[in-house]
């Protein structure tokens, strides 16, 4: 799944503070999973665009978890390589193909 950030590194990244990372996390404009090994919460790097959140990703995100989708489910969909679309999901936000990854993630939860 590529490099990942901690929330100290996404921090000095977005130049915000920690405390306002985790609000991003509550509020699911990012996803943050424990790394086994350390237990230390980390975010996908391909989450960001720059120094700014990938604006697709909320959307998004929130779509997935109405579809019923844990966290980690929902990162392990956004980086799982689609013959049909083709690539990963994650790609096609970069691309700004968000409507089509709605739609997609939308039709999971039938």
């Amino acid at each position: 799944m590529g490099n990942w950030l901690t929330i100290p590194d996404i921090a000095e990244l977005l130049d915000i503070k920690v405390t306002r990372v985790h609000s991003l996390i509550a509020e699911r404009a990012l996803l943050a999973l424990r790394d086994p090994e350390t237990q230390v919460r980390k975010v996908p790097e391909l989450f960001f665009r720059e120094e700014h959140v990938l604006e697709s990703l909320k959307g998004t995100l929130i779509v997935l978890q109405d579809a019923g989708f844990s966290d980690e489910e929902a990162i392990t969909w956004l980086f799982t390589e689609d013959e049909s679309l083709p690539g990963r999901p994650i790609d096609a936000l970069h691309q700004g193909r968000k409507t089509e990854i709605r739609r997609r993630a939308s039709a999971l939860a039938w």
